[in-house]
């Protein structure tokens, strides 16, 4: 490898830094197969796109490729739809008027007009754009140019980044800074960050942006900051991406002066329908609105003792199907409901399938309780076969050790995506239900909790960036594995040098698990602190109780875990056979679930010959190694990385060393009181007492904002 010193980097560019190939035989192939571009740029998109691949490939080849009007000569790189290129027109590829739609693209290898020529091309402007940017990446990954021959297309309509942005410019479960969004400097000065963040999205196929918290603020839908909507809206057209609002169902109350938000009054309709019409004046390509109603104190249509269907299809006439959609959260429960909180979405919204009006869209998390650093997959999915379901993850790291902890999030969506429902038979996988493929739906979308601030790298740690960039990749292809998505993210984030990337990779890929043993082993959840949920709180007993940690680990004398099965609550009802019958059965059921869907003895032998107590302590102490051994590694990867992110990187690793410490000494200290089991001597033992970690206070803890709704 080459030691020379390396330049310190920030972390702003992202995985769009362009680094100047420095493999010798690499970069004169790529030399020798671009040597011009013929790129006709006849609108804003193609206009973005062309720049973005002159700019990128400057940086990236080190010599000035010429834009030119015609092939003249082998090494052509030609860019365009039939309709803007003649020359694509020409060719005739086959794939454009099948496969790859109104968004994908071709990338192939072929001779135009004699000349060995690449051609990037698609049926439509944004298509050229995502391909340029695919083309891209295959340079930054070092990737040969010989043979290609690359057709793709996005499984998924509405590919989103949800923004929990408040108009105050705080960010509800934000630990990157504030917010990208400034309010008060809109509409007149629109902020250079605004198109880097609109560049990132496009560059992996994100098509949408929500801008304001779903815990929603009805001064979004004022005409005053409508105008400062449209202002970014009119930046993030060129990109691909349509802005979307969160709308509050109390608006017509609190804007709009009238006594009642019921959706099957008259005068909401009309108020609602004309709100529509004004968002449309002004921002003609709207995508429509998110909508977090009757949860957590947010009002909605139960206010009136009416359906969440009737509330969504109200919203759904008013934008009407050929303009926008209603995009409705199903992350309905209620305390007062006396139902396991993991049941109440399925019992409310079940009853509803086939109700819901053709633009409106169930946004459903990925589990039932709420971003849990495991769950099993939501049962919605697959449960409800009429309606389009959208899977919400989270990229910001809300329960995961906020921007502070390392934990490359890839392999949780997959573990969703690849879950089997078994709802049509084996094989009837999430992502099916997903990308409508299942019900032959023509809706379908993955929304992602944003992770994005004003830090300067964007996302707070230097990796969180990884989760940004998994989940664009993964909305538009569930299929692509986490391996080669860290493969990729690194490549282009830091180096080529397969030294750093197969031992970075290994990291990346190991450090979710991580997080779950030291924080919630063995299906373990929810018992983080009190509101803020930094830090461990099982021991959290008051509030309203599905708020409690005490309400989901069950405790006691005789064990562990909440009883799920048809002895308990009965949520493995909610699950399709064969399934229903693996997790209701303590001997079936997957162990690292086990304490989701049982109430486990303390003395139970599991897999491993350990008992439940002595299982418990393994898990939390290898969390623990896990980061240790995370550190190692990156130490030995100093060489491969500039000074300032390498450091960034290693102060935030012993941040989460001493963190999984605390969550293993606190959790196993407070189970010990119901256990009355001793923490095998093999272990490290508590640093302190379980009185000194349930006295820990924490203020100002990032992603608070004082409106103290959850999300």
């Amino acid at each position: 490898m080459d030691m020379k010193p390396l330049k310190s980097e920030d972390g702003y560019e992202l995985w769009l830094r362009y680094a100047p190939v420095t493999d010798a035989p690499t970069l004169a192939a790529y030399r020798t197969a671009i040597t011009q571009v013929v790129f006709d740029a006849s609108s804003p998109t193609l206009r973005v796109a062309r720049e973005e691949l002159t700019l990128a490939l400057e940086s990236l080849l080190e010599i000035s490729v010429p834009v030119v009007k015609q092939v003249v000569q082998d090494g052509t790189l030609v860019a365009g739809t039939p309709r803007s290129s003649s020359l694509i027109a020409e060719l005739a590829l086959q794939e454009l008027p099948g496969p790859v739609g109104d968004e994908g693209f071709v990338i192939v290898s072929r001779p135009v007009r004699t000349r060995d020529c690449i051609v990037i091309a698609a049926n439509t402007d944004v298509g050229v754009l995502y391909g340029v940017f695919h083309f891209l990446r295959h340079l930054q990954t070092h990737r040969p140019l010989d043979t290609l021959h690359i057709v793709s297309a996005p499984k998924t309509k509405f590919r989103m980044l949800n923004h929990w942005d408040n108009l105050d410019g705080t960010i509800e479960r934000g630990y990157a800074g504030f917010s990208l969004w400034d309010w008060h400097k809109l509409p007149d000065y629109l902020a250079p960050r605004y198109r880097d963040y609109a560049r990132a999205n496009a560059s992996i196929g994100i098509n949408g942006a929500v801008l304001t918290n779903v815990n929603a603020n009805a001064l979004i839908l004022t005409r005053p900051y409508l105008r400062k909507v449209a202002a970014l809206a009119d930046l993030f057209r060129s990109y691909g991406i349509r802005v979307f609002l969160t709308a509050r169902f109390s608006a017509p109350i609190e804007i709009g002066g009238l006594s009642t938000a019921d959706p099957l009054a008259v005068e909401v309709a009309a108020w609602w329908k004309e709100k529509a019409d004004e968002i449309y004046a002004i921002i003609p390509d709207f995508g429509g609105f998110v909508v977090k109603a009757n949860s957590e104190g947010q009002p909605g249509p139960h206010d009136y003792d009416r359906s969440h269907g009737d509330g969504a299809n109200m919203l759904a006439r008013a934008l009407t199907a050929d303009r926008g959609v209603v995009i409705w959260r199903a992350f309905v429960y209620d305390d007062k409901v006396p139902d396991d909180r993991a049941k109440q979405a399925n019992n409310d919204l079940v009853p509803q399938d086939g109700s819901f009006l053709e633009n409106v869209l169930l946004q459903v998390k990925n589990g039932p309780i709420d971003f849990q650093p495991r769950e099993p997959y939501h049962p919605l999915f697959g449960s409800m076969p009429k309606t389009p379901l959208m899977l919400e993850v989270q990229i910001t790291q809300e329960y995961l050790g906020n921007a502070t902890h390392l934990a490359y999030l890839a392999p949780m969506y997959k573990e969703t995506l690849d879950a089997d429902t078994y709802c049509q038979g084996p094989g009837s996988q999430v992502a099916d239900v997903v990308d409508g493929s299942l019900d032959g739906h023509a809706m379908s979308g993955m929304a992602g909790v944003s992770n994005i601030g004003s830090d300067r790298n964007w996302c707070g740690h230097p990796f969180a960036a990884a989760n940004w960039f998994a989940f664009g990749r993964l909305a538009w292809d569930h299929q692509v594995s986490s391996e080669d998505i860290a493969d990729d993210w690194l490549r282009m984030t830091f180096t080529n040098d397969e030294d750093f990337v197969g031992s970075a990779r290994a990291m990346m890929l190991a450090s979710r698990e991580a997080v779950v043993r030291y924080m919630t082993p063995l299906g373990l959840h929810h018992i983080m602190a009190y509101g803020h949920h930094y830090g461990p709180g099982p021991w959290v007993d008051q509030g309203r109780a599905d708020w409690t940690c005490v309400y989901y680990h069950r405790a006691d004398s005789r064990g562990l875990g909440f009883d799920r099965t048809p002895t308990g609550s009965d949520a493995v009802s909610q699950y399709f056979s064969p399934y229903r019958e693996q997790i209701s059965n303590l001997d079936t059921c997957p162990e690292n679930l086990l304490l989701w869907f049982h109430h486990v003895p303390w003395q139970h032998p599991m897999k491993s010959g350990r008992t439940l107590w002595d299982e418990l302590c393994y898990q939390y102490n290898h969390g623990v190694e896990s980061v240790r051994q995370m550190q190692a590694t990156w130490a030995a990867l100093a060489p491969y990385v500039d000074a300032a992110r390498f450091e960034h990187v290693q102060d935030l690793l012993r941040i989460q060393e001493q963190e999984a410490r605390w969550w293993r000494d606190a959790c196993l200290l407070y189970f010990q009181t119901f256990s009355r089991l001793p923490i095998p001597l093999e272990y490290e033992q508590p640093a302190q007492s379980l009185d000194y970690y349930r006295n820990l206070k924490h203020y100002y803890v990032p992603g608070i904002p004082e409106r103290r709704f959850r999300s």
